[in-house]
């Protein structure tokens, strides 16, 4: 037998809580970023993350873009944020291979391109929309479990507020998962559940759409006049981020057991089957059906004055699965939040389950779920949120940081096709993430009059 490779002995530096960026493990890192998945749990993780209900929001966007334009910015995201994922891991892989493994995005950013950025660009920005995410995964869950309520007792006048509330106390349990390896399990049954909804909502588009009572079907651009339509297509493309948007590569891949070496990539392409299978066919048949008419989530189209338009049992089945996955990509989202949590409140030295981290984990993690709970019960407005949240986030975390730190970490060549294909998707998703940022912003705006705190949308 052959001496053991940089990563055989990194893997054991980390099973001891050893150095991996020029510091002993946290308890963050130790006990939440656990590196003994394979590569299917990885896809898993992948899938959960991209793959969730915000998928059912693309026919909405194709309703601001028309069909060539959402069909190419449906393209342009899959390949881009393919290529920007595998940019990401074969960073990790490098440094992994020279005995640094980096298990999170701050710790990327911090040893390619100096602790300030770490500290205060990516560290902030990944928590915000981690955070954000698992506020609209709990609000959009809410809705869910009112549309089945009101399927099931129509006229029912239990507000919206309380269904969110409901799902917080489901997700105070679910988030006391001990670390991201242990959610392998869940994360397959959310991709089964991803592939169901998304082909059960297909199934009802090409129903409502083909029968006698469909809506009529127009697929003129959205907008009153040109300055509306220009900012519905920012908008709109703040929105396929969002859907395409990942924000926690890095944490992902810290799950990975060593040697990393290519099994991020083995994940991306079980993940990315997944992300075409769906994201096409419910963006093309859900405006197909729908429109200009499209709602900000395919599901408000299957419900007209409180009443389902399409069978009971199928809206039942959409909404459930729906509802059951999005408390896995709740859970995923919150990682994050929870390995900071650990590492400020939990000790490295005890057990993972020892009294002395227990009591911490559970009163920190129920905390950010009531936290997020309630910010979802207030602000009930699930397509604005959407839309910033992607363009705050997930456009410069997912499509510019990564070709940025490749060129930092591998400096290719200027005179090469990559270094420049590279710089051109930094300034191209730098400047949209800017120009979206303002589009969903104004679009709050817009929509302000309408808000209400606790509202029963």
């Amino acid at each position: 037998m052959g001496a053991p490779s940089r990563e055989d002995e990194e893997a054991k530096k980390m099973e001891a809580g050893g150095d991996t960026v020029g510091q002993k493990l946290d308890a963050g890192a130790l006990f939440v970023l656990q590196s003994k998945g394979s590569w299917l749990h990885c896809g898993y993780h992948l899938t959960t993350s991209i793959v969730a209900p915000p998928l059912l929001s693309l026919p909405f966007a194709f309703a601001s873009l028309g069909w060539a334009a959402g069909l190419i910015c449906l393209v342009i995201g899959a390949a881009v944020t393919f290529y920007s994922y595998n940019l990401i891991s074969l960073v990790l892989e490098h440094h992994a291979q020279q005995g640094r493994r980096q298990l999170r995005f701050r710790d990327m950013a911090t040893d390619i391109l100096g602790p300030g950025w770490g500290r205060f660009y990516i560290g902030p920005i990944q928590f915000l929309v981690c955070f954000g995410a698992v506020v609209a995964c709990t609000l959009l869950a809410g809705q869910s479990m009112k549309a089945i309520y009101l399927i099931a007792n129509p006229g029912g006048t239990i507000k919206l507020y309380v269904f969110v509330a409901i799902f917080g106390v489901f997700m105070m349990i679910l988030a006391q998962m001990p670390s991201f390896h242990s959610l392998r399990h869940v994360n397959l049954i959310s991709l089964v559940l991803c592939l169901a909804y998304s082909f059960c909502a297909v199934a009802a588009c090409i129903y409502l759409g083909s029968s006698k009572g469909a809506p009529e079907k127009d697929y003129s651009i959205a907008g009153a006049n040109t300055r509306d339509r220009m900012f519905g297509v920012f908008n709109a493309i703040a929105v396929i981020a969002t859907t395409y948007g990942n924000g926690i590569i890095p944490e992902i891949q810290a799950t990975v057991a060593a040697p990393v070496t290519g099994k991020m990539f083995k994940g991306l392409c079980l993940c990315y089957a997944v992300v075409v299978t769906t994201f096409f066919s419910v963006a093309i048949s859900g405006y197909w059906a729908f429109g200009n008419q499209s709602q900000g989530t395919l599901l408000s189209n299957f419900m007209v004055g409180g009443a389902a338009v399409i069978p009971e049992w199928l809206l039942l089945i959409i909404e459930l699965f729906t509802l059951l996955q999005l408390s896995a990509v709740a859970v995923v989202y919150l990682q994050p939040t929870n390995e900071v949590l650990e590492s400020l409140l939990s000790d490295p030295k005890a057990g993972q389950y020892a009294a002395r981290n227990v009591a911490p984990r559970v009163l920190s993690r129920t905390a950010a779920v009531a936290l997020g709970t309630t910010i979802a019960a207030m602000v009930p407005f699930f397509g604005d949120m959407n839309a910033l949240i992607g363009a705050f986030g997930f456009l410069p975390l997912d499509f510019a940081v990564p070709a940025v730190f490749y060129n930092v970490t591998f400096k290719p060549s200027k005179k090469g096709v990559v270094f420049w294909l590279n710089t051109t998707i930094a300034v191209v998703f730098s400047a949209l993430a800017v120009v979206a940022s303002v589009a969903a912003v104004r679009q709050i705006i817009l929509d302000a009059n309408s808000y209400k705190l606790f509202a029963n949308v």
